[in-house]
């Protein structure tokens, strides 16, 4: 063979080298959305800890892929992290109908109430999880933070300023108060809010009256 079918049989030989690396890191891809959808499957059905055989199942992959794509569950709960965060993020963006800041408050109630409803699978998971995770320890911190502003950058300075005030709605408004009423009290979301909503409206009159 003369040094041009060489240059030729070269060319050929790496074209098809890159076109089997470009499929094994398409197939790679593929099996990977394929975990993490299934991931998110198994924990939106009320498996809070899926192993790697029920993913593997549902994925339709290998357990071997499992592991190969994702060292450890930590990771597979960063990828569904961001499916959360995503879903989240639509809600939190969502104009307030109400015009004055105390309707805002109480507006929330039923915004978060959708929010935690949509996402209470993934909440709990994240606290079957979080005594052993740094991740979801910090993720669950970024998630109650971004909570918190929401309901300061509503509130007026001056009331901002009541630490106890402060305090107390945020409590009110968190995911553990709503799981409260709907698990622990046996509450329908209908009445789970009128009952958070009395609550934040007396705690709002009481301080009023102490400001007056």
């Amino acid at each position: 063979m003369n040094d041009l079918g060489k240059a030729a049989q070269f060319r050929l030989t790496a074209a098809k080298t890159a076109a089997e690396a470009d499929g094994r890191k398409h197939r790679s891809q593929k099996s990977q959305v394929l975990i993490v959808n299934a991931m998110l499957e198994l924990v939106a059905q009320g498996n809070l800890e899926p192993s790697a055989d029920q993913i593997a199942e549902i994925a339709k992959v290998g357990r071997r892929s499992v592991f190969r794509h994702f060292s450890d569950m930590d990771t597979l709960y960063r990828e569904m992290n961001k499916s959360i965060a995503a879903t989240m993020g639509s809600l939190v963006q969502q104009p307030f109908q109400a015009t004055d800041w105390r309707g805002q408050v109480l507006e929330l109630v039923d915004r978060r109430a959708m929010g935690f409803e949509k996402m209470k699978p993934f909440l709990l998971a994240g606290q079957v999880h979080r005594h052993r995770s740094e991740f979801l320890k910090k993720a669950h911190a970024q998630f109650v933070g971004i909570l918190r502003d929401i309901l300061t950058e509503i509130l007026p300075k001056a009331v901002a300023r009541e630490t106890v005030l402060v305090e107390a709605l945020d409590m009110l408004l968190g995911f553990e108060s709503w799981q409260r009423l709907r698990e622990d009290q046996g509450l329908s979301i209908a009445k789970s809010k009128r009952v958070l909503k009395q609550a934040i409206e007396s705690l709002l009159e009481s301080q009023a009256k102490e400001r007056a």
